[in-house]
């Protein structure tokens, strides 16, 4: 056994995308290693923002010799009445390199077919691995470029490759780049080519040449290094996991350092700082007991000489971006909100869409319609729907465009503002991200749940329908926001309802042209699968999801139903879904009609009967107010009537009379089983 490296040499990746490039190529090579019946030990994964790698440990000399089985033609079209190959049975043989004498009968399913066994004996690791070109080309970016002459779309340019199986080098070449066993060392700090010898060398060679070749090795001295800064200067430093990983995909060799700010520049809203440090700069700002300092701490690609240049250079940039932050702070806060809100008629929101302030004017429509459902004041919800935008048009948000809804907030608040008018401006644009909360003001409800719905619905009115990995208006996002919203305001009101009135009013509007139910059907199945990620998120069995997603139900009702039905199957109740599963199926074959007791032939008939008339009402009721873990006790009480009565009864009877009857009997226990949940989608 030897192992196997193979490193790819690239101009500096977008940090964003590393872990998922390194992620990639270590599954195709896996993949391709399987494929080619090659054994191997275990893979490793290295990454910096100029190279992606993989180790292969423990990979074998040779591949593993193939045996299989052919099947051919049946007999009957293999061979004639004589005995005598046809042309299909030779043909089968030669394409598979074999002869009639190695073909042989076996009969599979009552049927005689023409057999042969293939023997492939396995070649030397070593000519496969050239395969390895295919891996490389193979890698999928979301952004890709083209470079000189090449034909190959890459996200950066290749500039070296190595693969090496022990120390033979693996021949191919991609766009001019040959394989060898050189790579490069830190762009300024390694001096010269680095040869590698052998792939249990790799890392150490690389360190050698400056390089920390993996990631959790970079992150966790990164880590260290700022914590150590922390304790030495009394500061606390929050890591931001999302910076953390994106500083640690932009250094090789990382060096943590610090700078600091004139201290005027912290009267500026914490938000500005914080944005400008962490979005722009990457940095990590600093805090002493609580209070944002004016400090910061960058990480340098490099070693630590000549530190005090470096941080004098980053003190430079960041005076430069906190001064264009305070020129916006203050022009801003010369010009009223109410002179602001004109200007966003002069804001595309969409091309087939119209303005954004047509969009804020149709979210206020919406939002004054949903403000009873939250119990919100309607004249509070009113304001901020004329102007939850107004601060798209502020010259801060033109710069720093993640404080949209931040900044709105603030300015409206030195404004005069009622809080929760102010609040809403910031709240509408919640949950932004996955795990986000959901607004905390009645009114930030409403406006955030308005302004997801019109989004969404618009989009599907226009044909922009989220398809695979394409969402480029965050679609499904916007609409597991709406989903949360719901649930987590216990607002009992079906999605599909206000579904319909949001695209009601839109093409009232005039906002497009399309066929409502075709539009409404399409925003159904769009919701019914975040739905189904909700309850995926919530830990819910897949057939409970299934079972309790069968008709539109609010949000709160269908995690209740979830629950009740999730903790249902975990006890003993496989005899009780089975009998209302049997129900259910053989229901089917009639149709809904009164039942007439006159027509009852033994008393199992007549005891189903009252029972049914006992729970079918008192189920119905708990379902309504969405207690269905009582509905579900209920329905346990008919567990012994219902195997009672197919023990003792012939539903399908030859009596006509009767066996309509019985159907109808069926038909009606079936609908009061139904409205708790679909049981023949469980599984036992």
């Amino acid at each position: 056994m030897r192992d196997l490296l193979l490193e790819i040499g690239l101009e500096e990746l977008p940090a964003q995308y590393v872990l998922r490039s390194e992620k990639q190529l270590a599954e195709r090579v896996d993949a391709f290693l399987k494929e080619a019946r090659v054994d191997f030990g275990s893979i490793e994964v290295y990454s910096t923002p100029r190279r992606l790698a993989v180790i292969v440990r423990d990979v074998a000399e040779t591949q593993q010799d193939l045996t299989e089985t052919l099947r051919g033609p049946a007999k009957k079209i293999a061979q004639d009445a004589e005995g005598n190959w046809s042309k299909a049975a030779q043909g089968f043989a030669r394409g598979r390199g074999l002869t009639v004498e190695d073909l042989y009968f076996a009969e599979e399913k009552g049927v005689e077919y023409v057999f042969a066994e293939r023997h492939e004996k396995g070649q030397e690791t070593l000519s496969l691995l050239n395969g390895l070109e295919d891996v490389v080309r193979s890698l999928t970016f979301p952004k890709n470029m083209k470079w000189g002459t090449s034909s190959l779309r890459y996200m950066r340019p290749i500039r070296w490759l190595i693969a090496l199986f022990g120390q033979d080098i693996i021949d191919f070449t991609i766009e001019g780049v040959k394989t060898n066993n050189v790579t490069r060392g830190h762009r300024f700090l390694s001096k010269g080519d680095v040869v590698i010898s052998s792939p249990t060398e790799y890392v150490q060679t690389l360190e050698s040449a400056f390089v920390m070749a993996n990631y959790e090795m970079r992150k966790a001295e990164i880590e260290r290094q700022i914590q150590e800064l922390a304790t030495k200067q009394g500061w606390t430093i929050p890591l931001d996991a999302d910076l953390l990983e994106e500083v640690t995909n932009l250094v090789e060799w990382p060096t943590a350092l610090f700078g600091e700010f004139d201290e005027a520049y912290l009267d500026l809203p914490e938000e500005v700082l914080i944005t400008t440090m962490k979005e722009h700069q990457r940095y990590f700002p600093v805090y002493l007991d609580g209070t944002l300092k004016n400090y910061f701490v960058t990480v340098r690609n490099g070693n630590a000489e000549h530190l005090e240049n470096v941080a004098r250079g980053n003190e430079k940039v960041i005076r430069a971006r906190l001064a264009d932050a305070v020129f916006f702070y203050e022009e801003d806060k010369k010009t009223k909100i109410d002179d602001q809100l004109g200007r966003l008629d002069r804001i595309v929101f969409h091309e087939k869409l119209g303005t954004t302030g047509a969009k804020a004017r149709r979210v206020t429509k919406i939002a004054q319609e949903l403000a009873p459902l939250f119990e919100a004041d309607l004249e509070k919800v009113s304001r901020a729907g004329a102007i939850h935008k107004f601060d798209l048009v502020s010259q801060m948000v033109y710069e720093f465009t993640e404080l949209q809804g931040i900044m709105g907030e603030k300015y409206a608040l030195q404004q005069g503002e009622d809080k929760e008018v102010a609040a809403a401006i910031r709240e509408h644009y919640m949950p932004r991200f996955a795990g986000d909360a959901s607004p905390e003001t009645a009114t930030g409800a409403v406006l955030a749940l308005a302004d997801k719905l019109d989004s969404i619905a618009a989009f599907f009115g226009i044909g922009m329908i989220p398809s695979g990995s394409q969402d480029p208006f965050a679609l499904r996002r916007q609409a597991q926001g709406v989903v949360q919203i719901l649930g987590d305001w216990k607002i009992d009101l079906s999605i599909d309802t206000l579904l319909s009135k949001v695209v009601e009013l839109q093409l009232e509007a005039g906002l497009y042209e399309a066929d409502k139910e075709q539009v409404k059907a399409q925003l159904d199945d769009f919701f019914k699968l975040r739905l189904k990620y909700r309850l995926q998120e919530q830990q819910v069995r897949y057939d409970v999801i299934d079972a309790v997603l069968t008709t539109s139900l609010t949000v709160v009702r269908l995690d209740a139903r979830a629950e009740a039905i999730q903790e249902f199957v975990s006890m003993d109740a496989k005899a009780l879904i089975e009998q209302l599963s049997r129900v259910v199926n053989i229901s089917k074959k009639g149709e809904a009609g009164d039942v007439d007791p006159s027509l009852f032939e033994n008393d199992y008939e007549v005891a189903l009967h009252d029972a049914i008339e006992q729970t079918a009402p008192a189920t119905a009721e708990a379902v309504e107010k969405g207690d269905y873990k009582k509905a579900l006790d209920l329905l346990q009480q008919l567990e012994s009537p219902i195997m009672m009565y197919f023990e003792h009864t012939m539903v399908m009877s030859d009596d006509e009379a009767v066996r309509q009857n019985r159907l109808h009997e069926m038909n009606r226990l079936a609908t009061t089983i139904k409205r708790v949940a679909d049981f023949n989608a469980l599984v036992l």
